[in-house]
């Protein structure tokens, strides 16, 4: 933080001489005294918890005021926070999540601190903490069931990309796993565009098993166009409950799942479009996983530093307010009521 008015501070020493005024009798405060005869009554004094509430009151309602001038001057001084981002003069690694959403993607046998999650719910976990801590990356999201759909276009916002993320649900676009129709689709959104490297991480738990294109031909098309697919398998075989809201009806469906797929596919398809392929049983492994491909296919950018100011004098000035109004609050309401 620095102050573009750093001598507004010397008004900091009216505070010692007003005190050191007031010992010496100049400022002091002003009274009469008033003698009344004795008629034998009860004389006015404040007493026991009246008398140290009194006290607080009065000594909390000085200190604000105390503290409000010294917002008050803070805020004169000017503050400004000054930081630098780095503002990236070329293009990076451009990363497309195809992330699957059929029903048995609500299937809980991953854990996040000790307690189940779905696998969607790890997968957007992951994918949450690989955007965050990314650099000149720009990410893109497909949601993928029987049907596909794009939810984010390519950005480097990642406030927007995470919120659009949040909003994925399980079942929304059918009960399938089209695969082959959501590696096109990333492929049609990748393919025109003039990055250094493109991928597209594919976070499945299972066979293609809707739509019209085959996922090696899907993947062939990939390659073709430079676009390097990952594959991650999640999800561990056994048996475990599902439970989720259907969109279409609003009513929660729940049953078992057998989970148990074929990962042969997943990896030739991967194998095809010389990427690779993950099977992922814990929240830690995809972690890893996503990660290690975002190392992998970065890439050296250039930059330019950038420098922004936040103006901070409006705070201070918001604050000496509030504490003016809580000091002439305590002194005119609160110990008129005492006294």
């Amino acid at each position: 933080m620095i102050f573009q008015n750093p001598s507004s501070f010397l008004f900091l020493l009216l505070i010692p001489l007003l005190f050191l005024f007031r010992k010496i009798g100049i400022f002091s405060r002003m009274s009469f005294p008033l003698t009344l005869s004795d008629w034998n009554g009860k004389t006015f004094a404040l007493k026991g918890w009246n008398r140290k509430l009194f006290l607080f009151v009065s000594f909390l309602s000085n200190a604000l005021i105390l503290l409000a001038f010294v917002a008050l001057v803070f805020a004169c001084a000017n503050p400004v926070m000054r930081r630098r981002e780095k503002v990236f003069t070329s293009k990076g690694t451009e990363i497309l999540f195809l992330l699957d959403t059929s029903p048995s993607m609500a299937a809980k046998d991953l854990s996040y601190m000790n307690s189940p999650i779905t696998r969607l719910d790890a997968a957007k976990l992951s994918i949450k903490s690989i955007v965050e801590s990314s650099e000149g990356q720009t990410f893109s999201l497909i949601a993928m069931a029987s049907e596909s759909a794009y939810v984010v276009p390519l950005t480097n916002d990642k406030k927007n990309f995470l919120e659009r993320l949040d909003s994925v649900k399980v079942g929304v676009l059918g009960e399938g796993s089209a695969i082959g129709i959501g590696l096109c689709s990333a492929v049609y959104h990748l393919a025109a565009t003039r990055a250094p490297k493109k991928c597209v991480i594919l976070i499945t738990d299972g066979e293609n098993n809707a739509g019209s294109v085959h996922p090696e031909t899907a993947a062939r098309l990939a390659y073709d166009n430079g676009i390097t697919l990952y594959v991650l398998g999640v999800g561990t075989r056994g048996t475990f409950t599902i439970e989720y809201v259907d969109p279409n009806t609003g009513k929660v469906r729940s049953g078992y799942y057998e989970s148990g797929f074929d990962s042969a596919s997943l990896e030739k398809i991967a194998f095809i479009s010389g990427g690779k392929y993950f099977s992922v049983e814990t929240l830690s492994s995809l972690s890893e996983a996503i990660s290690f491909v975002s190392n992998r296919e970065n890439v050296v950018q250039s930059f330019r530093l950038k420098t922004i100011d936040e103006y901070l004098y409006y705070k201070f000035l918001i604050a000496a307010a509030a504490m003016f109004v809580s000091a002439w609050i305590l002194k005119r309401v609160c110990l008129s009521e005492i006294l």
